[in-house]
């Protein structure tokens, strides 16, 4: 088990990387929002330490904003801050807006920062609520559900993308979910697919904004204890997790990604 740390809460309200305020900073001046939409304080904690561990940044330089505890709020909440990380949930879904109304303003927050040119990194819920906000579709697709540990194939656009470029086809990575992207926006450029989900990470053109269908922020530890507590949400069987648990595959080039983000996107540091 990792160890558990906490974090200050908001209780509020070869590519080109477009060039953002955080490239004139140390990386320890660096601040980061996380915006989660999880309903339990344990796999709250369990994903502010992962985002933590693999950006090798100080748990000190990341502000939480939770949607189910703050679901009203205003883009101004970016202010003050580099970059927008949006993880993942297994407590709501971007195609039940009547539902979960939060899925709105987690919309606006993408397409200000968007607008904005402030980097965003956004995770399985994060990168469906991108493919929303920007003009692409998600939808619900069960029968392609992805849960475990996948390798994930590249694009001709991955080879020169800043994050993407030294990332060796068919790399591991987790992932976990029954939605699914249905098509792009329109200023999306694919970076990597798997056999079951065409579409696993994109960026948009000209702007430090990434999605992810997969968790770059979770390894196959993190993900036992992660599916074990939600089983009954997404498995028919012990037999079915006992069975994914087997089949589980290290992801450090996966993992390697957040850390690729920080360096390269929010200092500007050559692409290596």
């Amino acid at each position: 088990m990792h160890k558990t740390t906490f974090y200050p809460t908001l209780t509020l309200t070869h590519c080109k990387a477009t060039q953002n305020p955080s490239m004139t900073k140390q990386r320890a001046q660096l601040k980061i929002l996380l915006l989660q939409i999880r309903d339990d304080a344990e796999t709250c904690q369990e994903e502010l330490d992962e985002f933590v561990r693999y950006s090798h940044l100080n748990a000190q330089q990341f502000t939480v904003l939770n949607a189910f505890t703050t679901p009203e709020f205003d883009v101004t909440c970016m202010d003050g801050y580099d970059a927008l990380f949006v993880g993942g949930s297994s407590d709501a879904s971007v195609t039940q807006p009547e539902q979960y109304p939060f899925v709105q303003q987690v919309n606006r927050l993408l397409v200000y920062c968007l607008e904005q040119s402030i980097p965003v990194f956004a995770s399985c819920f994060g990168f469906q609520a991108a493919i929303e906000a920007l003009g692409g579709t998600v939808i619900l697709d069960v029968a392609n559900m992805e849960m475990g540990t996948y390798p994930l194939q590249l694009t001709e656009a991955a080879s020169v993308d800043v994050l993407f470029h030294d990332v060796p086809n068919g790399f591991w990575a987790v992932s976990g979910h029954k939605e699914r992207a249905l098509s792009l926006p329109e200023e999306a450029i694919l970076l990597a697919y798997s056999e079951l989900c065409p579409y696993h990470a994109f960026r948009i053109a000209d702007k430090p904004f990434y999605g992810f269908q997969f968790h770059p922020e979770i390894d196959p530890a993190d993900l036992k204890v992660r599916i074990t507590r939600y089983q009954k949400r997404y498995l028919d069987s012990e037999a079915v997790l006992d069975a994914i648990l087997q089949s589980l595959q290290q992801t450090p080039i996966a993992n390697q990604l957040i850390k690729k983000f920080v360096d390269r996107i929010l200092l500007g540091e050559a692409k290596g």
